[in-house]
């Protein structure tokens, strides 16, 4: 496994490209409505990182057709956008992106409500984003990795939710995937320990239901099992000596 450390300057790049995802994802927020497509909101998010001097990452990225992944209601990542789903009241629409800047790779992911939407949903979203919140208490040198996964997962437990075990999050850098794998999930092992200049895609999938998950036949969309509905939340993270710095957030998302 080769992590690699990132040098404050290469820090600053990513930062700038975290940043600039930030705003994509806040221009994409606000205008998510019913009756728009999966594809009018990947037009509107290829459009907004383009505009902001970013490359989208996903975009032919192992051949996804997309720049943004839009899954919904029971696709947990990897939803292909298309001019025939149409989001309607009460959908919950999990969006994935990232950007390329000067060479360096961001990397998000929010689960966001259509119109109003029920209790349920409201709270798998809110209980979503805490795990991350919880994993990145560990997420500083020091700890061991799987501090990070074990955190997420016992937050995640406290409420019975299902949590996503084939898919994790990843270092990221000049590669969108890099070592390590990040693990969502209970891990006995403590993983590698955290040193000062990493940086890690944090990324909770979670489930209403059962953790067990299925590829529809496009290879790409993962679907819930049980057809419960699913949220993802997920930041790029600079491990500090002390907090980490969430590179993909500049505001309270």
């Amino acid at each position: 496994m080769a992590v690699t450390i990132k040098s404050k300057l290469e820090i600053d790049l990513m930062r700038e490209s975290g940043h600039r995802l930030a705003k994509v994802f806040d221009t994409m927020q606000a205008a998510l409505r019913p009756g728009m497509t999966t594809k009018d909101i990947d037009r509107i998010g290829e459009k907004a990182i383009r505009s902001l001097g970013g490359i989208p990452n996903f975009l032919n990225y192992n051949g996804f057709p997309a720049s943004i992944c839009v899954s919904v209601n029971d696709e947990v990542v990897h939803g292909i956008p298309d001019d025939v789903r149409v989001l309607r009241e009460g959908d919950i629409v999990s969006l994935d992106a990232g950007m390329i800047f000067k060479g360096w790779h961001s990397d998000a992911a929010r689960t966001f409500p259509v119109g109003a939407v029920s209790p349920e949903a409201e709270q798998l979203m809110r209980v979503t984003r805490e795990c991350f919140f919880e994993g990145i208490r560990y997420a500083r040198e020091g700890c061991y990795l799987h501090d990070i996964s074990n955190a997420i997962a016992d937050h995640a437990d406290r409420y019975g939710y299902g949590i996503v075990e084939d898919l994790v999050g990843h270092g990221i850098g000049t590669n969108l995937h890099e070592d390590p794998e990040v693990p969502n999930f209970h891990v006995k092992s403590k993983g590698i320990r955290l040193r000062a200049g990493m940086t890690l895609a944090i990324e909770p999938m979670i489930n209403i239901g059962t953790k067990e998950v299925e590829w529809l036949d496009n290879d790409w969309t993962v679907v819930t099992m049980d057809g419960s509905l699913s949220a993802h939340y997920e930041n790029t993270v600079v491990i500090r000596d002390g907090d980490p710095e969430i590179l993909t957030l500049v505001s309270n998302h």
